[in-house]
């Protein structure tokens, strides 16, 4: 409301008086000639005041031109509770809740960018309806280690993936003129000591493995705005970084929006003006409590960049770029009048979550065809469900992401309620985690307490398990401190609770046991070779319980592939070989601040595991399903291409199984002549093909000299050098079906 008496009062003022219309409010008008109209109003206390906050989330546009405040929000999963004015805590509304949506993890999984283009729409839809201009994501750091505790909100290890899937989520949440924040920009790739770490990194590495996400989002998806990471890059913080933000974001990649610092992530008022930070918000101060009049006051963007401009130490030029950023931002986001109005928590959304994370769970494993639970036989089959992650929350902490949901279905709930009366489903603990979940002042409102002791528990599930048809494990990690939480890196590669105990002595009393892992990480399963079926069901928001019994119970056929390698061990990483210089980094003497060497340079992920020969416990891109996909042979429509043109390969894929399911086809190219090191072979292109049973449909993609290149940090441009190369179509980046080769004139 306070927005639209504001807007109405700056159009209707200079009517009344007889004046024309001004050309900032005229919607018709080019963007920067309303931009410059707005600024040369604009006296510099008001100029000052645009770039930074004056609450926890919204910055005070000008209030006697009728430019309304922008409002920002986390996500990326859900639209954030309220809070108070300039507290984290929570606000009390009753209005607030959302859908949660999975998380990105799991998204990435789907390898379906019509998911991405939902994700976006109905997460922009929520944000409408709650006022907020700006989404603070999504988020595409590359998963470098899995111990760092926020990749759960990324969209894993390879930066093609990552860039064909952040794209349509910015472009349909922009469509309802929701911004994104895409974040966070750049190398922010662990959380231990993130405020402290300087990034030792060579440019070819930075352009081909840690940049590609960003620059799709800025060139192709048209991001509005991007958030700088907390951590250093040449000694430099990343929210105001020469190199990162001048010279590559808005010089190569003519980014046209506005750089947002991460909360708390600007440190320095000279670099933050010369440096290309445009909005300072969540500067550490304690609130109202400090300064002469308002804590927002003392942030580096505010009054002390005011008395170096009146000191004559700065000019005005980085100011009115600044505020020229800002404004196009208002001008997209709270002052277009074409938006609609939204909508929350509908049936609509709802649908759209239990969509998404259909296509994103994972069947990892599934020996003996045990899954799908059949509910059709003879009799009511006896299901045991053990784990503390099938009756436990996992909306509420995490982060920044956490969220206060209108309901979150259970694993628990959704398999009885999908069973219904077709079976007896019983439960048992198992284990005791973190039984105390809250965050801001936001609770689930769960009492998980139990004072029966860890070998109690496992007595129980044990005994329960020799007596049951099937047993469904559901434990993973959670969002506690030192699991998938932002602030904190994980210990280990392995499950937390005695859980791997816990899944042996399940095994040992029920061959028909299938684990459920909720995680956005990879974790170790030393059990994997006595477990028939394994699943990896992320953190998957409000319809999480009903998702995963689509799974379980075979009314979805699982699609998802792993957006990411699960590794046997963390000795098998590129990020843990070469010891604490590259993860987490050695501390400088007599300094706060650590480097963190990138030794393995761009072998991440598969890429090492290639490289080095190392079976991963579970490989890029593999995912099972309940049929079969045939593939037959990889053709390439020419022998050889010249620069500019492109090739198309097809290759035919078959459902030969007597179920209707997708297949994910991946192109994989490789360089075996190259003079410098290239990896074994780079993820190029993907279609997720849906198929009946019997069905034939040729998969086509076509590339061109860009997929071949790699980047040449002397010359500081891609190339690619004539020669042969090699197509690859296959089910995962360890099951090659069909290869081809081909050459560059």
């Amino acid at each position: 409301m306070k927005k639209t008496i504001l807007a109405l009062v700056a159009i209707t003022a200079p009517l009344l008086l007889g004046a024309s219309k001004p050309i900032y409010l005229d919607s018709s008008k080019p963007m920067d000639l309303r931009v410059d109209d707005a600024l040369s109003r604009m006296n510099l206390s008001e100029k000052i005041a645009l770039i930074h906050a004056q609450s926890k989330f919204c910055s005070p546009g000008v209030a006697r031109l009728g430019i309304p405040e922008l409002w920002t929000t986390d996500g990326p999963h859900g639209i954030r509770p309220e809070v108070l004015w300039d507290e984290w805590n929570q606000a009390g509304w009753t209005s607030d809740s959302c859908v949660a949506f999975p998380a990105l993890t799991c998204l990435a999984a789907s390898w379906n960018p019509d998911m991405s283009a939902l994700y976006g729409k109905s997460i922009s839809e929520e944000a409408l309806y709650r006022g907020k201009d700006v989404l603070l994501g999504p988020g595409v750091n590359i998963l470098r280690t899995p111990l760092n505790g926020r990749n759960f909100e990324y969209m894993g290890e390879d930066p093609y993936l990552a860039s064909k899937m952040v794209v349509p989520y910015i472009r349909n949440c922009q469509d309802n003129g929701v911004a994104v924040c895409v974040k966070h920009y750049a190398l922010n790739n662990q959380e231990f000591e993130r405020h402290n770490t300087n990034v030792v990194i060579d440019d070819r590495t930075l352009y081909e493995i840690y940049l590609p996400a960003f620059k799709a989002a800025v060139e192709d998806g048209g991001a509005w705005s991007i958030m700088g990471s907390y951590n250093l890059y040449q000694n430099q913080h990343v929210c105001h970084n020469d190199r990162l933000l001048n010279k590559i974001l808005k010089g190569e990649w003519g980014f046209d929006g506005a750089v947002i610092s991460d909360w708390g992530g600007t440190h320095d008022t000279r670099e933050a003006i010369t440096n290309g930070l445009d909005l300072e918000f969540g500067t550490w101060t304690d609130g109202l409590s400090m300064g002469a009049t308002n804590a927002y006051d003392n942030y580096h963007m505010a009054r002390p960049y005011l008395e170096l401009i009146e000191k004559g130490e700065v000019g005005t030029d980085e100011l009115d770029e600044k505020c020229r950023r800002v404004l196009r931002l208002i001008f997209r986001t709270a002052m277009n009048n074409e938006k609609g109005y939204g909508s929350l928590c509908s049936d609509e959304h709802y649908e759209a979550a239990r969509r998404i994370g259909d296509e994103g769970i994972v069947l990892l494993k599934n020996k003996k065809n045990l899954l799908p639970v059949r509910l059709d036989g003879t009799g009511k089959p006896r299901i045991l469900v053990v784990g503390e992650n099938a009756i436990k929350m996992m909306t509420v902490g995490g982060g920044s992401s956490s969220l206060k949901v209108q309901h979150e279905v259970l694993p628990l709930d959704g398999i009885r309620a999908f069973c219904g009366d077709r079976a007896d489903v019983d439960f048992a603990r198992g284990y005791i985690g973190d039984v105390n979940v809250m965050q801001d002042g936001l609770s689930t409102g769960q009492d998980l307490t139990d004072s029966r002791s860890q070998q109690q528990l496992m007595d129980e599930a044990v005994a329960k398990a020799a007596k049951a048809d099937y047993v469904i494990f559901v434990g993973g990690l959670n969002k506690a401190s030192g699991q998938d939480c932002e602030d904190s890196d994980r210990k280990s590669l392995g499950l937390p609770y005695g859980q791997d105990e816990l899944i042996e002595a399940l095994a040992k009393a029920n061959g028909n046991l299938v684990v459920v892992n909720i995680s956005g990480n990879p974790v170790a399963m030393p059990w994997v070779d006595k477990v028939p079926a394994i699943v990896q069901a992320w953190f998957l928001g409000s319809e999480a319980g009903n998702s995963i019994a689509d799974i379980l119970f075979g009314a979805v056929n699982p699609s998802g592939k792993l957006p990411m390698t699960f590794p046997v061990a963390l000795s098998d990483v590129g990020a843990h070989a070469a010891g604490p210089a590259s993860y987490p980094g050695i501390r400088r003497e007599g300094s706060d601040k650590y480097d963190t060497e990138y030794s393995e340079g761009i072998l991440v992920g598969y890429r090492w595991s290639d490289a080095k020969k190392i079976k991963p416990l579970f490989a890029f891109g593999h995912g099972l399903s309940y049929t079969t996909f045939d593939y037959g042979k990889l053709k390439a429509d020419k022998k050889s291409i010249a620069d500019g043109e492109s090739i198309t390969f097809t290759i035919p894929v078959t459902n030969s199984g007597k179920t209707a399911g997708a297949e994910i086809v991946q192109l994989y190219i490789s360089d075996p002549e190259s003079s410098v090191m290239r990896p074994v072979k780079e993820l190029k292109a993907f279609e997720k093909v849906y198929l009946k049973p019997g069905e034939t449909r040729d998969v086509k993609f076509t590339v061109g000299k860009d997929a071949l290149s790699y980047f040449d940090a002397d010359k500081h441009c891609w190339v690619a050098e004539p020669g042969e190369f090699v197509a690859h179509a296959a089910a995962a980046s360890d099951d090659i079906r069909s290869s081809v080769r081909f050459s560059l004139k």
